[in-house]
Parts: C-alpha cells; sequence; structure tokens
C-alpha cells in the first residue's frame, strides 16, 4: 500500500497490483510501421544548469533503445520527445544521432533522426531573404549529418522558419530546396503549438485548413521524396482528412497522442502508421497490440491498446510539451534507468499530484516489470516531497 497525494489536497491509500503484465519482444511488426520517439536518460552526477550545456548517461540511453528495437519498434531519434529544444541543445542532439544510428545498424533495428534548425536563435535572425538563407542552412547541416550517420530523415517543424517566414511561399521555397537535396524519402513533422507555442501559424496560417493547404501542396509536388507526414495536432478528424488526401506511397504516422488506437486501426479508408511519445513507456504493450493486429483482430487490437488513452492523456495534458516529465518518471519506475532526473532539470516542471496519477495508472496497466520496485521508488520520491508513509 502506498499514499497517493490528490488533486484536490490530501492524500489517499492506493494498492499497487501484484503482478506486471510482460509482453514478449519479437521481432519487426507487419501491419503497421511504428516508431517510438524515445528520451534521452541524464547524468544526474553531472555538475550542470537548466540553460547549460546537457549531461546525457550515454549507456543508459543506448540501452532503452534497445529496449525497444527489441520489441520490434522502430525509434525515432532527436525528436520533442527527446527534449529536442527543452534541454537538449544540437551538440548534444548531434551527439545522439551519431551513437543512436551507430547502435541501429549494430543491432538491424530501424532509426529515424530529426533534423531542425535548433543550431539558431530564433529571436536573432536577420529578416528577409537573409534570415530564410540562414534556415536553409541550418537545415542543411542537420540534414546532412543525419544522412552521413545512415538514418532516415524527419524534417521538423523549425523555430526559427517560424519566426522568419513571411508567408506560405517561404515555407514552400524552404521545404521545396531541402527535398530536392535529401538523398532518401524523408518524413516531415508538423507539430502543432500545443506541444509548442513557437509553432503557432506553422505554414503560414493560423487557420489550420489554410495551413494544411500549404502543408499538402509540398508533399504532393514531391511525393518521390516524403516517405510520410507525422501529424502532431490532436485533432483525429483532421488527420483522418488529411491521409485520405495524401498521394498513394506517402504514408501518414500519427502524432495523436489522444486517439492513436483508432487512427492506427483505421477505417475502410486507410490506417495511420505511428510516430509517437507515448510508445515510449507503452513501448512493449504497443507493440503486443500491433501484432494482435498484424493477424487482422482490430478489436483484440483495441481491447489492448484503448485501455492506455486514459495515461497518455493525462501526460499529454495542458500545457502538453511537459509530457516528458511523465514519460521519464515511468522509465525511472520501470527501472529503464537509475532516477528521476532530466537534462534542463525538467524533472521539475509537472506537480506531484500529477506524477503521482501517472503512476497509479500505469501501474493499473501492468506497465511496470517489478511492480514492487516501481513502489518503492514512488514510495522514495514522495518522502522528498514530504508525503507520510
Amino acid at each position: 500500500m502506498i499514499r497517493l497525494p490528490q488533486a484536490g489536497g490530501g492524500v489517499r491509500e492506493y494498492t499497487p497490483r501484484p503482478a506486471a503484465a510482460r509482453p514478449a519482444a519479437g521481432g519487426a511488426l507487419a501491419s503497421r510501421t511504428v516508431f517510438s520517439a524515445a528520451h534521452v536518460v541524464a547524468d544526474p552526477y553531472a555538475d550542470t544548469t537548466p540553460d547549460g550545456p546537457a549531461a546525457v548517461d550515454w549507456d543508459a540511453t543506448l540501452a532503452f533503445r534497445r529496449h525497444l528495437w527489441s520489441h520490434g519498434l522502430g525509434v525515432a531519434e532527436a525528436m520533442d520527445t527527446a527534449q529536442r529544444g527543452m534541454g537538449l541543445d544540437w551538440a548534444g542532439a548531434a551527439e545522439l544521432i551519431r551513437r543512436s544510428a551507430a547502435e541501429a545498424k549494430a543491432v538491424g533495428g530501424r532509426i529515424a533522426c530529426g533534423v531542425g534548425t535548433d543550431q539558431l536563435a530564433a529571436g536573432g535572425l536577420p529578416a528577409g531573404p537573409a534570415g530564410l538563407a540562414a534556415v536553409r542552412s541550418a537545415y542543411e547541416e542537420q540534414l546532412a549529418l543525419v544522412e552521413e550517420a545512415g538514418s532516415q530523415a524527419v524534417l521538423m517543424a523549425s523555430r526559427a522558419l517560424a519566426a522568419t517566414a513571411r508567408s506560405a511561399e517561404d515555407y514552400l521555397d524552404t521545404y521545396t530546396r531541402l527535398l530536392r537535396q535529401s538523398a532518401e524519402p524523408v518524413i516531415l513533422h508538423w507539430l502543432g503549438p500545443m506541444f509548442d507555442p513557437a509553432l503557432d501559424g506553422y505554414w503560414g496560417s493560423t487557420d489550420l485548413d489554410t495551413a494544411t493547404e500549404t502543408f499538402l501542396e509540398v508533399v504532393k509536388a514531391h511525393p518521390d521524396k516524403v516517405d510520410g507526414i507525422k501529424v502532431s495536432l490532436l485533432d483525429a478528424r483532421r488527420e483522418i482528412d488529411l491521409r485520405r488526401r495524401l498521394p498513394e506511397g506517402v504514408r501518414c504516422y500519427t502524432g495523436d497522442d489522444f486517439h492513436y488506437p483508432e487512427l492506427i486501426a483505421g477505417d475502410e479508408a486507410g490506417f495511420s502508421h505511428a510516430l509517437l511519445g507515448i510508445f515510449d513507456p507503452l513501448g512493449p504493450l504497443a507493440a503486443e497490440a500491433v501484432r494482435v493486429l498484424d493477424t487482422g483482430d482490430v478489436r483484440g487490437f483495441r481491447e489492448l491498446l484503448d485501455p492506455t488513452v486514459e495515461l497518455s492523456r493525462h501526460l499529454f495534458r495542458a500545457p502538453t510539451r511537459f509530457y516528458k516529465t511523465g514519460v521519464v518518471l515511468l522509465a525511472w519506475l520501470a527501472g529503464h534507468q537509475d532516477h528521476f532526473a532530466m537534462v534542463g532539470g525538467l524533472q521539475s516542471a509537472r506537480s506531484l499530484p500529477h506524477l503521482a496519477t501517472a503512476y497509479e495508472l500505469a501501474d493499473g496497466l501492468g506497465l511496470f516489470p517489478d511492480p514492487e520496485r516501481a513502489e518503492a521508488r514512488m514510495a522514495s520520491l514522495l518522502t522528498v516531497y514530504g508525503v507520510p508513509r
């Protein structure tokens, strides 16, 4: 039994489940391409500051990626789940990309790495063509590194481009130049402002219908250079409408951490693949569900994955960009790392009642391989905050 704080004040008793769900490791998934956007493990002994360079525990970080690959999942590397732009700077991201791509090659794992412009300070760019040229140059530097590392590229939304572009044409020109020089088909990532407020108005308009048309114009002009699109707008209807308009052969990777079971299951007109931050803590269970879907058993897939949505919606509730804190908490409780510390000190970004609820929901799903260890670790965190045992 453990005493958990409540959002309204006070504490209540909770009895953890006695045993974990234990999905078996397995090979590649068949019916869907599924990436887990993976978190980074901080070095808790490094003498750092929140605005200083990230200190990463490389052994634990790569071990977690091997865990995901062992279940047949792909790894989406150096994305927002890895605290890209929220504690992990470009130098750290570049090292992460090199190390993870080499590890993927060694173990035969699938990997896609984020390409952005975070070596730039968005507020310090010149206006007009010079600023746009600087954005393109930054994208090109990162694209070259990712391709040299042997990874597929994910062209991420750019804060610098959002700050510099003055029209949809600026986006069209920037992405057209990048796609023309990419060696292999890329994934285009549309990250909504709920994940990063600096991306409001991306694709040249705050009206999502207008922005969607610009986004689709890029895709339709270069279908041979676009493997797929990742949509992170938390709007299932919009994603369905968008995927139905994609050119043949271009995939839709859902980034909707609120509606992923229904989007992956699909409908009579198609389905979404997945590139999700929630598949960091849900990795083994998500892989098991997709293997059930591989057999054509949609109902069985939904029975496994639907119960996880409550946890996902809790972790990704507003302000959504701080979902990483809950993800790392669950990694610690599950035994994937020895501490609850994050680069940039982001472990403080969520309240204690929020973390307690995350623990309870994850325990109810059987996500912790050793429930007793998870309970003991959660109790130690609560003690630090003054919760009586």
